[in-house]
């Protein structure tokens, strides 16, 4: 049998430091690459919060710079979304930039939303500045790395295993991936978000319940309150059917 060689990965650096990144440091002004990117990230953190699983020191952010220093250099990546558990600061004090490790915990997860075929999302590039899965995989270590493509609807979930290396995971039956730290499935759902119709990234809970937006919470209390309006009119013309005045009671 004629043994494949296997790519080799690269090392964790050993001059990675985790600093704020200096005050006078130059963040990148670059806009997100299309309309889409902050929809989705939205929509995630409705339902979170809604839901209560947005805790008083959990931190999600959307194109914010989570950074460390890689060698004599600063390193800023802004993933189009992340989760990160706790943070031990004031938010004041990561107005600009969150640095893992010295102001909180390492991000739960993060995610890219695809918007272009360059494949920076996969990008192991090892040197300065490092690529995307590089840096989240070996340098931050990052639980989880979910990759979006919203047109097609298509998702990849990449849990790190022991060897410390990402491994694309299979989704169960309803096509949703569990994530045991927050208790919650993710999984693809198809419909309408202001105005939007398309793919979204959504949440479900242990029992496969849909966390529900604000939006669809606003719709249900209307619906119930109708319900609740129609039973009053009904019973109201029950009791003038006997001859008693409802508005007596």
């Amino acid at each position: 049998m004629i043994a494949i060689p296997q790519p080799i990965k690269p090392s964790l650096p050993d001059d990675i430091h985790w600093e704020k990144l200096p005050d006078d440091f130059i963040l990148p002004d670059d806009p997100v690459d299309n309309i889409n990117q902050p929809m989705l990230a939205a929509a995630l953190n409705d339902a979170l919060e809604n839901a209560g699983k947005l805790q008083e020191n959990t931190l999600t952010t959307s194109n914010y710079g989570i950074c460390t220093r890689f060698g004599s250099k600063f390193v800023v990546k802004a993933p189009d979304w992340s989760y990160i558990p706790s943070i031990r600061v004031s938010r004041q004090e990561i107005d600009r930039s969150y640095t893992p490790h010295l102001q909180g915990d390492i991000p739960l997860i993060v995610m890219e939303f695809l918007s272009d075929t360059e494949g920076n999302e996969y990008s192991v590039k090892p040197t300065y500045p490092p690529g995307k899965w590089f840096f989240y995989e070996r340098i931050l270590q990052v639980p989880y790395y979910i990759i979006f493509e919203p047109y097609q609807g298509v998702m990849e979930f990449y849990k790190l295993q022991n060897s410390k290396e990402y491994e694309l995971e299979e989704a169960n039956g309803e096509g949703r991936y569990w994530i045991k730290e927050i208790g919650l499935y993710i999984g693809v759902w198809q419909g309408i978000r202001e105005n939007r119709q398309g793919y979204w990234l959504r949440w479900w809970t242990g029992t496969q319940e849909l966390l529900l937006w604000g939006s669809e919470l606003a719709k249900q209390e209307r619906q119930r309150a109708e319900v609740e309006r129609q039973r009053a009119e009904h019973l109201a013309d029950l009791l003038r059917e006997q001859g008693i005045n409802p508005d007596n009671l």
